[in-house]
């Protein structure tokens, strides 16, 4: 995600008939997903909800994990999320979910809809949702103070609630007479199993310098960011002795995806290992992360690792769009918590790779400067302790759909 050119994200996969469990017609709660990440921060607050109210129906239109977490998968989504202006073909795909998730809260009891991020998709169901009586509650308030600020006032119209995963956006939501609530990151609710981490780390490449490749999970982020990290890392491994690198592939399927693109871009690098599904492990291996903008520069902040950041945009897009919409002074996670730029940042970035390599061998050649980024990094940090994101979520959940807390 260049936080934030995030501007829908909607499934190619809506069949009713994909893994969906035939929902009951109790009163109960549905959550909207649309991406990967929306999965992740869903399905922690829906495990929650579930173990205090196991007689509420949890609906959902979302991943696996919401459904591993308790939900009643309605439609299967997010797996193939996309970002910037959708084609004509998304654009009626998602207008399809409309109706039918408009068919199903007019059958269906809803207490309270939880669109999850996705602001573009989640909106119109929103107003779906609200127009049959719901109560709305948004997971992961949309960033609008980055990307088209104008849009709050819709927000504020639609919205009972909306809950903040950042420690600055609470404010800037009130500032716009929007209730809004900081709950912490989902992300930081747990500590991270150490051994169990560094027993997966014990398999990979020997050597050093250590440099993970986080190249993003979209089709369009690959597409775009994968050639200039593969440039980057090889000029890096000329010009670095000893260098060592790991790809963290959120799947298998994108750890394919990855090692045939790199066919026709020369080929993979022979220091160059790749693994799928464990990210935690490799940043934890690594000394320093090569990071393509979105919630992944946090999971690599957790582990207090230096970084640098990319994400490479459409030069025409930009120009066309991007550079009067986009409000923010920083584009990356990070840099947007501390109020300044702690880690370098190449987004929107135009490059095929050398600013990247300039970048992360100007970092490897400056230990002060690693020590530094590491010190800001987990003052950053710092910032989501005493929170548990999951558990104020389902707080506030809870409270506006009227439920009694389980004892």
């Amino acid at each position: 995600m260049p936080v934030p050119l995030e501007w829908v994200a909607v499934s190619a996969e809506q069949s009713h008939n994909s893994g969906s469990a035939k929902p009951s017609r109790g009163p109960g709660l549905l959550f909207t997903a649309f991406e990967p990440s929306g999965d992740d921060h869903a399905s922690a607050v829906i495990a929650e909800l579930h173990r205090r109210h196991p007689t509420v129906p949890i609906y959902a239109w979302g991943g696996t994990k919401m459904e591993r977490a308790g939900a009643i998968l309605v439609e299967r989504t997010g797996e193939d999320a996309v970002m910037g202006i959708p084609g004509p073909a998304k654009i009626l795909e998602h207008l399809q979910v409309n109706r039918r998730v408009k068919k199903f809260v007019e059958e269906t009891p809803i207490l309270v809809h939880v669109p999850v991020d996705s602001p573009a998709a989640n909106t119109p169901l929103a107003k779906i949702a609200k127009r049959q009586g719901a109560k709305v509650v948004n997971l992961v308030a949309p960033q609008f103070w980055a990307w088209g600020p104008w849009r709050a006032g819709k927000l504020r119209r639609i919205s009972d609630l909306v809950l903040c995963i950042l420690p600055f956006e609470e404010l800037w939501f009130a500032k716009r007479r929007i209730p809004a609530r900081y709950v912490g990151h989902m992300l930081f609710d747990h500590g991270l199993k150490a051994g169990e981490l560094d027993r997966i780390a014990s398999a990979f490449p020997q050597g050093g310098p250590r440099l993970a490749l986080m190249p993003g999970s979209r089709p369009k982020e690959l597409e775009r960011n994968w050639g200039a990290m593969l440039h980057a890392y090889r000029r890096i491994e000329r010009e670095i002795p000893g260098v060592v690198g790991m790809v963290a592939a959120t799947t298998p399927a994108v750890e394919a995806s990855l090692r045939k693109r790199a066919e026709s871009l020369g080929g993979w690098p022979k220091s160059l290992g790749s693994i799928a599904g464990q990210a935690d492990a490799v940043i934890r291996w690594s000394e320093l992360a090569m990071v393509v903008s979105g919630t992944v520069s946090l999971q690599v902040a957790k582990q207090i690792r230096p970084m640098v950041i990319l994400y490479k945009a459409s030069r025409v897009f930009y120009a066309l769009v991007g550079s009067w919409l986009l409000s923010a002074p920083f584009f990356t996670l990070p840099n947007l918590i501390a109020g300044r730029r702690i880690v370098p940042e190449l987004v929107p970035y135009f490059g095929e790779g050398e600013e990247l390599a300039d970048e992360i061998i100007a970092l490897l050649k400056d230990p002060a400067g690693m020590e530094r980024q590491r010190r800001e990094l987990a003052a950053v940090v710092s910032k989501f302790r005493g929170y548990s994101a999951s558990a104020g979520a389902a707080d506030a959940i809870e409270q506006i759909a009227g439920l009694v807390p389980a004892r």
